[in-house]
């Protein structure tokens, strides 16, 4: 499908859904929010979703904040300057209060808390997507499919096995794409038609035209038993009045320079093993989520970290500065230490004899000398101790850190390690 929009971009309005807490992310989310969380070495989630908006030519974007959103807020305005003498912008809109002493109770009460903006803007259409998920997708071909379809209210949709349905909304839709049910989070959800062992699964991405959008608000405000939620309420609600709803297909999106073995690719990492998962997708040989697509970047921040250096090679005392299937940030010193397999945030320092495989490295990780890790996830300024073995005995692993049911360990932020063997 092309591209080519018959509406202006520049009464497209983008909010961002950035306020989540990330309780399954464990130590990860305790001192920030889940959309700051470092991915892929240099990286912040929320720089994903931002990514497609501005190489989609969408940048009127509002990102509304709420939980521990100091470093989000701060990488926002540090490190996506656009151009305001374009009408460029992406701006953090923190909680305020605005129409009652309540913060957001939803994600719909998020978005009518800060109604001001779409009246301060008066946009035609209105993106809400979520700051908290893994894909490329050029939002152009979803606007235009909305703007086809005669659409009030377009979601972005992606099959998915039936035995993970339960945790996503599920679409059932009849000709042309129109949704004519929306369930949310059920235990027994809908398989697609044809197809028993998958299911239509919202990707918390929706197109409203504006001005259904905020009367859909209104009214949810004044229903005491609603919960304020996109999914739970304000789309089902749509679906049955008869409105124009449809299910836009992210099966069909084409991203410049990706090819079908990226294409389609979705994650939703609300859980530490979903993100370690995600993390260890970019180190494939070929990635299904592709960093090296330069007709579609993901952008964050620049800094002035020198680039990766790699130091020693005595081969007869396996004292070999190296790293194989792996991505190794900017300002990082390999110093005679092995890596395989493993995401490394900026300024990490690894020292010699040490061993660190299937892991996530946050920025200024120090590992000592001699030491051993295993599929663990280290969160930032941590020093590992010469000698530290990680990862190798689960009994031992569940006593001192944080540690999922698939074995994934977390090790949070400036945690203090001093004598763990």
């Amino acid at each position: 499908m092309s591209s080519t929009l018959n509406l202006d971009q520049s009464q497209i309005l983008v909010m961002v859904l950035a306020g989540g807490e990330g309780r399954r992310l464990g130590p990860l989310t305790h001192d920030r929010a889940k959309p700051a969380v470092p991915f892929g070495g240099r990286y912040r989630i929320i720089d994903i979703v931002l990514s497609n908006f501005v190489n989609s030519g969408l940048s009127r974007i509002k990102v509304l904040t709420q939980y521990k959103s100091a470093s989000l807020e701060e990488h926002i305005a540090r490190d996506w300057r656009l151009a305001p003498i374009l009408d460029q912008y992406i701006e953090a809109i923190p909680a305020q209060q605005r129409t009652g002493k309540t913060w957001y109770r939803g994600s719909a009460d998020a978005v009518w808390q800060c109604q001001h903006v779409i009246d301060d803007e008066r946009p035609e259409l209105v993106c809400i997507f979520g700051g908290d998920h893994v894909y490329k997708m050029d939002v152009r071909q979803m606007v235009l499919f909305h703007q086809t379809a005669h659409a009030d209210a377009t979601v972005a949709a992606i099959a998915v096995p039936r035995e993970t349905a339960r945790d996503f909304g599920v679409i059932e839709v009849g000709e042309g794409g129109r949704i004519v049910a929306f369930h949310e989070k059920v235990e027994n959800p809908p398989s697609m038609p044809g197809d028993p062992t998958r299911c239509l699964a919202s990707m918390g991405n929706y197109v409203f035209g504006a001005d259904v959008l905020l009367r859909e608000l209104s009214e949810d405000e004044d229903i005491e038993q609603s919960q304020h939620d996109f999914g739970r309420d304000i789309l089902p609600r749509l679906v049955g009045k008869g409105a124009g709803v449809f299910a836009y297909d992210f099966a069909t999106n084409v991203v410049p320079g990706e090819d079908d073995v990226n294409r389609g690719y979705w994650r939703d990492i609300g859980t530490v093993d979903a993100y370690w998962a995600a993390q260890m997708d970019l180190i494939e040989i070929r990635p299904q989520f592709n960093l090296y697509n330069f007709r579609w970047p993901i952008r964050t921040g620049a800094t002035h970290d020198p680039p990766a250096k790699f130091v020693f090679r005595d081969e007869a005392q396996a004292r070999v500065g190296i790293a194989t299937d792996s991505l190794v940030s900017h300002g990082c010193i390999i110093s005679g230490g092995r890596i395989h397999r493993s995401v490394l945030g900026v300024g990490c320092r690894v020292n010699s004899f040490s061993e660190i495989e299937d892991s996530v490295l946050f920025e200024r990780v120090r590992v000592g000398r001699h030491a051993r890790i295993r599929r663990a996830i280290i969160d930032k300024d941590v020093e590992i101790p010469s000698g530290a073995i990680i990862g190798f005995d689960p009994e031992a692993d569940r006593k001192r850190f944080f540690v999922t049911d698939e074995g994934t360990i977390v090790i949070p932020k400036r945690a203090k390690l001093e004598g763990v063997v």
